[in-house]
């Protein structure tokens, strides 16, 4: 399972990745807005029920309360009935007879406390009956007042109040009996009633009192008809019995309302700690999904609770509409932000998409210049830097071309100078053993190194060759040159052994020494002719390489010229015309060539560099990077080549 959960992540995760940025802002847009606007409608319109429920709780507390204040009002009416009837000292005597009274003894208890008793029933309109109960067989009945205790021996309160010896008993009962039973074939109508039970002295003996009044009058709010769709009292007495206006479509109208309401009652009446606590206790509860409150304040004197049920649905209902209202609305405003947002974006974005388009044309080939976007921000930047990266490109592109032109102009000088190579290396060869058949030993050693110069010239094999056989080429150079000189060129060396196997551009230090041969000593001069190479490593990662000589030097103005040529080597205008003494024309393959091939091979910071001091000395300093073809030995080499 979470396997499978990782893998609709992961598509998701790359559905979404290939989704236009424009699409994907909108969609964060629109998460941004919407999941905090859904959390806050939540949040307060949940406020707004909790705070229904608090109202509603607190006014049909109100309203439990005042009813539970009439009932008590009532209660009280009733007790004071009953005091006032049992008060009276003619009632009991005429209770406790012991032989049946004459006819004159009857009427005066019948028009004296009889009547008495009556007037307690009529100023207090709203007591049904006033009864006294005996089972002394002398008494004589007195309708309405006096009764004989058979007439309500079926009474299941009865047998409690004459064995266990309750004094007092409040009893609920859902119909108003006729106690003389005059119409036994009729039903009584449903008016339920409260009834005092009370003793009428301390004996058994003497006869039991009995209060009736009608819940309608009792509880008017519960029993009083008025039609009530939201809510409805219930009387629920010490039995468990539920007395309520059965005239009211409330509870009667909805399917397991009323048990849900025992049940509620039954948890609320466990959870009271104190028995005989009058706190109010209510709990929230709901039925097919419809909420309702139940609200429970115990009548202590009754031992009875009066419940107020009260349907939370109607106002959770609105308020549950109003919040998918607001929540639709939220919607809607959502959708038409985004709309605006997903036009205003594509004008933000326009750039954007102009910029990957010519990305694309440049991979295909079709582009090779920047893009003109104009303004600040990201994609200004961005721009900026596009076009910075395809001016190096072009420039990376006009560099490789410059190095193939460069190696193809020495390839094509090596290619003009092998004509014919193999008839002048026979030519150099006949003539070399006719040197030494005629005993010139210094014809035969010309010739020998004259064939090793142009043996390297000719094998262009690659750009890179050791130190080793550069020198050596330079050495068979001077060997030919000093034929031409009454005073040979001295060559010295002053390279360590090492150094022999770094790598070099081939023909790099022959041009040096060319130039210094031809331009450092004029014709016909007979002093010391000496050039120096020193090979020094600096820096860890760099070679210099020092070719000095001590010939005439050169002028200022035309060092200044060379040096300018040296520094814009890269440049398409380039000054032109000769050089002076230690310079070489720009066309041809002399210190600008060598400079330029050092640049192109090995990077802007290596190259040449060149000081003179007119009359005593011309130095070229060539700096390269520290490469070793192969291993070299320890130790250091300083020879010194004369003619």
């Amino acid at each position: 399972m979470r396997k499978r959960w990782v893998q609709l992540i992961s598509s998701f995760t790359y559905w979404v990745g290939r989704r236009s940025m424009q699409s994907r802002l909108v969609a964060a847009y629109i998460l941004i807005l919407l999941i905090p606007s859904m959390i806050v409608s939540n949040y307060f319109f949940q406020q707004i029920r909790d705070t229904y429920i608090s109202d509603a709780l607190n006014q049909n507390t109100f309203l439990l309360e005042t009813e539970k204040m009439n009932m008590q009002s009532q209660i009280e009416s009733i007790e004071m009935a009953a005091q006032l009837a049992i008060s009276d000292q003619a009632i009991k005597d005429y209770l406790r007879i012991e032989e049946e009274l004459s006819s004159a003894a009857l009427m005066e208890v019948a028009w004296g406390p009889s009547k008495d008793i009556q007037r307690i029933q009529t100023n207090n309109p709203n007591i049904a009956h006033l009864r006294l109960f005996t089972g002394n067989e002398h008494v004589m009945e007195m309708w309405p007042i006096i009764f004989k205790e058979s007439r309500i021996a079926a009474e299941p309160w009865f047998a409690q109040m004459k064995s266990q010896g309750v004094s007092e008993l409040w009893v609920f009962n859902h119909r108003d009996p006729d106690i003389l039973q005059r119409y036994a074939t009729d039903v009584p109508e449903e008016q339920p009633k409260v009834s005092l039970i009370r003793r009428v002295g301390s004996g058994a003996e003497d006869g039991l009192i009995q209060v009736d009044m009608l819940l309608k009058y009792f509880a008017p709010k519960t029993f009083g008809g008025i039609h009530d769709t939201g809510s409805q009292m219930v009387i629920v007495d010490r039995d468990g019995q539920f007395f309520m206006d059965r005239r009211q479509s409330f509870m009667s109208s909805r399917e397991g309302l009323r048990d849900e309401v025992e049940t509620q009652f039954k948890k609320l009446l466990q959870e009271e700690t104190d028995p005989e606590s009058d706190r109010i206790v209510h709990s929230r509860f709901s039925v097919d999904g419809a909420s309702y409150l139940l609200i429970a304040a115990p009548v202590e004197r009754l031992q009875a609770h009066v419940l107020n049920v009260v349907s939370l649905e109607g106002a959770l209902n609105n308020v549950s509409k109003a919040q998918w209202q607001i929540i639709a609305a939220n919607v809607i405003l959502i959708i038409l932000l985004s709309v605006i947002t997903y036009y205003l974006n594509s004008i933000i974005l326009k750039n954007l998409r102009r910029l990957t388009d010519t990305m694309k044309k440049v991979r295909k080939g079709e582009v090779t210049s920047g893009i003109d976007i104009r303004g600040g921000g990201e994609v200004g930047e961005l721009a900026h830097h596009f076009n910075k990266l395809i001016r190096t490109i072009n420039e990376l592109i006009a560099q490789g071309i410059r190095k193939q032109a460069v190696t193809k102009e020495a390839e094509l000088r090596t290619l003009h100078s092998q004509i014919d190579s193999h008839f002048l290396y026979n030519t150099l060869e006949n003539i070399k053993m006719l040197a030494e058949i005629e005993g010139q030993r210094t014809i035969s050693d010309a010739l020998t190194s004259l064939g090793g110069m142009m043996r390297y010239n000719f094998k262009w094999s690659g750009e890179y060759v050791k130190l080793r056989d550069e020198i050596r080429h330079i050495r068979n150079y001077i060997d030919v040159m000093n034929i031409r000189y009454d005073e040979p060129i001295e060559l010295e060396l002053n390279i360590p052994s090492e150094f022999m196997e770094l790598e070099v551009l081939k023909m790099s230090l022959q041009p040096i020494v060319e130039n210094a041969v031809k331009h450092g000593w004029p014709d016909g001069s007979a002093e010391a002719k000496r050039i120096q190479i020193d090979v020094v490593a600096w820096e860890e990662d760099r070679i210099t390489i020092y070719v000095k000589d001590n010939g005439v030097g050169i002028e200022a103005y035309r060092l200044g010229r060379l040096r300018e040529v040296l520094r814009t080597v890269h440049d398409e205008d380039l000054p032109s015309g000769d050089y002076g003494r230690g310079g070489h024309q720009a066309g041809g393959i002399g210190l600008r060539n060598v400079h330029q091939r050092i640049k192109l091979f090995y990077g802007n910071e290596y190259g040449l560099d060149v000081n003179s001091e007119e009359g005593r000395f011309t130095l070229v300093t060539m700096t390269f990077p520290k490469v070793l073809l192969t291993g070299g030995g320890g130790g250091h080499e300083k020879s010194v080549d004369r003619g």
